[in-house]
């Protein structure tokens, strides 16, 4: 789907202009994204693999929800929405923890420039999978993974990518935080 989104400078700040998604990966514009990460009480990971339409890692076991931000919405509301269309799901903005906001620059073989600010956000998955309803277009199944897989990207073949190691290392230690309460 192609959207209206906000155009921002390198640094995150709003630019004032406006474009489609596909312009601003195919110019390098940078945009801003939500990552939500959804864990459970005993250490699990929901992890979402991508359905095979998608134009970048189609196929790929990633990120429980993401997806970009529209033009003037603000951050909050759209992970919440991005929450409900991938998998059904609805939080409040309270369940939402932000841990933080990571830039992103990657040049894709087919010719997408992904320049992002990624806004990552952490919540508890209270409800059984059995319950989520995924979309199609986006998601082509989710699963729950043991939370270590975060920290060992690199023994497993299509689930996350072992490049982003770090940022992988980083929600596991803010769920730990949780989790270990």
């Amino acid at each position: 789907m192609d959207e209206l989104i906000d155009i921002l400078t390198p640094e995150g700040k709003l630019t004032g202009k406006t474009a489609l998604k596909s312009e601003a990966h195919k110019n390098g514009w940078f945009h801003a994204t939500v990552h939500i990460w959804l864990f459970t009480s005993d250490e699990k990971i929901l992890l979402q693999k991508r359905a095979m339409t998608k134009k970048v890692f189609p196929g790929l076991w990633d990120i429980s929800v993401a997806g970009h931000i529209a033009a003037g919405e603000e951050i909050l509301t759209s992970a919440k929405r991005e929450i409900f269309e991938e998998i059904g799901l609805q939080l409040e903005e309270k369940d939402l923890i932000k841990i933080g906001t990571r830039i992103h620059q990657v040049s894709h073989k087919n010719g997408i420039q992904d320049n992002e600010h990624h806004h990552v956000f952490i919540a508890e998955l209270k409800k059984p999978l059995s319950e989520l309803t995924i979309q199609k277009e986006e998601v082509d199944a989710v699963q729950l993974f043991d939370l270590e897989i975060l920290k060992n990207t690199e023994k497993h073949q299509n689930v996350l990518l072992s490049r982003f190691h770090g940022y992988y290392c980083s929600v596991y230690n803010e769920i730990i935080k949780i989790t270990s309460k």
